[in-house]
């Protein structure tokens, strides 16, 4: 759990995730031109007026506990199901940047996967 390889992919990904929540609110990442049912779902979120804001506060606490090193197994089960809707999204409406997601699942995979002592009690029959 204490690894450099571990610490490095944490940091990663904690990154990432501070900059992609950042970006839902101040947009300093340029939109490139996504498929018109791309574009068609992110302004269904947007327009809900919480959903899209509320995934941007998931991904901003989560980095920041990633950040810091606490609560790390919690936060990258939070993660899992974000990682993998940001999957979906792209190989279902714009592959073009799946690569970003790819990278996101993976890194998160290999964290869970390093973090497993953590969530054992989760599969114990009693």
């Amino acid at each position: 759990m204490k690894s450099a390889f571990s610490k490095i992919l944490r940091l990663i990904l904690a990154i990432g995730l501070l900059l992609f929540g950042l970006n839902k609110f101040f947009s300093f990442f340029p939109m490139f031109e996504m498929p018109p049912a791309a574009a068609n779902f992110m302004e269904s979120l947007e327009s809900t007026g919480y959903v899209f804001y509320v995934v941007a506060v998931l991904e901003l606490i989560i980095g920041f506990l990633l950040l810091i090193n606490k609560w790390v197994p919690f936060a990258l089960i939070l993660l899992a199901p974000i990682s993998f809707n940001i999957l979906l999204f792209h190989l279902f409406l714009d592959i073009s940047d799946v690569w970003v997601a790819i990278v996101i699942v993976v890194l998160n995979t290999i964290l869970i996967y390093k973090y497993w002592r953590s969530y054992r009690p989760l599969f114990q029959s009693y």
